[in-house]
């Protein structure tokens, strides 16, 4: 199974990017992920399950100690393929 996570961390900052949100970047750009793409208002990353619940469970601890007052995500099924528990 395939999984297609978005997410955003708050507090946003326009003039430069808070230390919750480097620190999802970091997270997200170390994963074995398929597809990511990192913006400013929103992320998206793609993989097997194994891989993304990993990730996005690291990204909650990580972002939460490093200041998100708010994480919002959502999980979507988006097909089979490697890393299916």
């Amino acid at each position: 199974m395939r999984l297609r996570v978005e997410f955003t961390t708050e507090p946003f900052d326009l003039d430069e990017a808070p230390a919750h949100a480097v620190a999802a970047r970091e997270v997200i750009e170390a994963a074995e992920l398929d597809a990511v793409d990192v913006g400013p208002f929103g992320n998206t990353v793609e993989g097997g399950t194994d891989a993304v619940l990993t990730a996005v469970d690291t990204l909650l601890r990580r972002t939460l100690r490093a200041g998100a007052t708010r994480i919002s995500l959502q999980v979507n099924v988006v097909g089979a393929g490697e890393g299916a528990e």
